[in-house]
């Protein structure tokens, strides 16, 4: 339960951080995240639970990663991470999972996700800001890549790019489960 405390005690240091450096109001992050005040304030206060759609919501509109949000800072040169230590952000009702295992930093940050798809569920995303760019390479399996309604097959060994500014979902289809890695690949500078 304690890392569970000092977990949203930094989502809310970082959230309160980045919504003042981007010079925005409560009122106005709550407006054009699509997140209602009160749950801001509670979010910033270290309560509540926020989901996964919202922190990507919240990212988008600081143009800051989700594992800015999230994480405290690091001040390693290098770092290893187990994805057993990594909780996942999303979980399918069928054993479907995405875990953020890290955010490299610079100018143009890139998300670094593990995903498992179970054949047949899928997550829906909303389109992110303009500059997004997404990649996914299937390492097993099989999945399904929509954008913007066009199916896009993509199997064990190959990788997918496209713009993420237009809505998108991933699906598992096969018969095993999918698993790939996911990079999200940030525009420069806030947003």
């Amino acid at each position: 339960m304690a890392e569970t405390e000092a977990a949203l005690r930094t989502l809310a240091h970082n959230v309160r951080t980045a919504r003042t450096r981007a010079g925005l109001s409560l009122d106005e992050l709550g407006r054009r995240a699509k997140v209602s005040k009160g749950a801001l304030v509670a979010l910033e206060k270290a309560q509540g639970n926020p989901n996964f759609a919202t922190l990507v919501r919240l990212a988008d509109t600081l143009g800051v990663s989700v594992s800015a949000l999230m994480e405290g800072s690091s001040g390693q040169r290098v770092r290893v991470v187990d994805a057993d230590t990594v909780m996942p952000l999303w979980k399918g009702e069928h054993g479907s999972e995405a875990r953020l295992m890290l955010t490299t930093s610079g100018p143009a940050a890139t998300e670094i996700w593990r995903w498992k798809l179970e054949p047949g569920e899928e997550y829906p995303s909303h389109p992110h800001q303009s500059g997004v760019v997404e990649t996914v390479s299937v390492v097993t399996g099989r999945m399904v890549l929509v954008v913007d309604g066009a199916e896009h097959p993509v199997e064990a060994g190959q990788t997918a790019t496209f713009d993420a500014d237009h809505a998108h979902t991933y699906r598992g289809s096969g018969t095993e489960p999918c698993h790939l890695i996911m990079t999200v690949h940030l525009p420069p500078g806030p947003a």
